[in-house]
């Protein structure tokens, strides 16, 4: 698969396990797909189980937000049987990209994902104008989870900072999303 959906550089997608959604950036570089996972969590421990891994592309922001700070329900999610693998998707992705995937390194905190594509469909074809309401939820999603594991005043800041670019730039979903945030955060 050479030409992608997936651009160079980072693409923040909603990655899919085993009924497990999170939001995450698989990072395309020189023609090389890796993920960068901390140890422990839902999505490391199946990959490492299952050899498996898709990326979502969808622009609800709500829908980030909350598979970033809890689990998403069993009917958000659809089967797709690739090469003989059952793999779990977002039901509302409008393009999805399935890989293999392997860890190739590790540290002491967190493992190096090396994805080979092995299928990839558009279910949709929609166009979205760059919105910085959406793009600050994503911001303030990945400050927020880090935010609830050490409270660094810093990362606040910059929480409330794209919490209010959000409610500015965004729309409906936008300001809805920036409530779930601000809920998980107190």
């Amino acid at each position: 698969m050479h030409d992608s959906i997936l651009l160079e550089g980072i693409n923040e997608v909603i990655g899919t396990t085993h009924m497990n959604a999170a939001p995450m950036g698989v990072i395309l570089r020189g023609g090389r797909y890796t993920l960068a996972l901390f140890k422990g969590s839902h999505t490391a421990e199946n990959i490492i189980r299952d050899g498996w891994f898709v990326a979502n592309l969808i622009f609800d922001p709500v829908i980030y937000v909350k598979s970033a700070f809890g689990d998403l329900p069993e009917t958000a999610f659809t089967t797709e049987t690739i090469e003989g693998t059952p793999m779990h998707r977002l039901a509302a992705a409008e393009a999805w990209v399935a890989f293999r995937a392997e860890v190739i390194a590790e540290s002491s905190e967190a493992y190096s994902i090396l994805l080979t594509p092995i299928k990839e469909e558009v279910l949709e074809c929609q166009i979205h104008p760059v919105n910085r309401g959406f793009n600050a939820i994503i911001e303030a999603a990945v400050h927020g989870t880090r935010y609830i594991m050490n409270h660094d005043p810093e990362l606040e800041w910059l929480i409330r900072h794209h919490l209010a670019l959000a409610r500015k730039c965004g729309g409906e979903r936008e300001k809805e999303a920036a409530g779930i945030v601000e809920g998980f955060i107190k």
